[in-house]
């Protein structure tokens, strides 16, 4: 990295934010290891030496002990591993580590995603977490999911894409998204999506980010976070 670079980053506040959850987690740790050890082993090294020879991208997250260390970061950065018990909906929850790692906290967890890879239905019921098959589409509203959250999260979202277009979800999408979710959010519930890059493009228009802007959020590159609910 140029040294111009490193400065400028320096003058930036989203450095020293990032630089302020790296020490959070040091100073409030949440050890791996009894989680790991409350997994079936047996059946987890039969999962992994299923997928062990697959060409299928997905495969690798049958690798838990890789992927685990990321989920705990985000459950440390939303500080839910200090928190009372929570309810918690995630949106697409793939093979579940964010939820496994909360339900061992004593959280209620459900999450949602497509019924596109085995692996993670495998996982899920692996790590017994909760999973309803159900793909986000723009305009359409969530199923009906029988109770209310104080959280809804989404990380690395991908349901925001209009295929083959290769275009993303704008304000219009967003709002009437958000709207659906605040049926689901119980009183002084949160959202918090990480998004992705894609199409070769930035994480939202700034059209996109004055909008979210506009409903409450706290935008920091692709951390969208509703603290205090949702504005309209």
């Amino acid at each position: 990295m140029k040294l111009s670079r490193k400065i400028r980053k320096l003058t930036q506040p989203v450095t020293y934010r990032r630089a302020w959850r790296r020490t959070q987690r040091a100073i409030f740790p949440l050890p791996l290891q009894p989680l790991l050890a409350s997994v079936d082993q047996q059946r987890l090294r039969e999962i992994q030496q299923r997928y062990a020879s697959s060409p299928v991208e997905y495969a690798k997250y049958a690798n838990v002990e890789r992927w685990l260390p990321m989920n705990r970061e985000r459950v440390q950065d939303l500080k839910l591993h200090r928190s009372a018990p929570k309810r918690v909906l995630d949106l697409g929850c793939g093979g579940g580590f964010f939820l496994f790692i909360l339900k061992r906290l004593g959280h209620s967890v459900l999450g949602l995603d497509v019924d596109q890879f085995p692996l993670f239905a495998e996982l899920l019921d692996l790590f017994d977490v909760r999973g309803v098959v159900w793909r986000i589409k723009a305009f359409e509203p969530l199923p009906n999911l029988g109770e209310k959250f104080d959280w809804i999260t989404a990380f690395s979202i991908n349901f925001n894409l209009h295929y083959p277009g290769e275009r993303l979800w704008g304000p219009a999408e967003w709002d009437s998204f958000l709207r659906d979710l605040q049926r689901h959010l119980a009183p002084s519930g949160r959202i918090f999506f990480a998004l992705n890059p894609t199409f070769g493009r930035d994480y939202y228009t700034p059209e996109l980010r004055d909008f979210f802007l506009s409903r409450g959020a706290s935008v920091e590159r692709e951390r969208i976070f509703f603290r205090k609910g949702l504005r309209f």
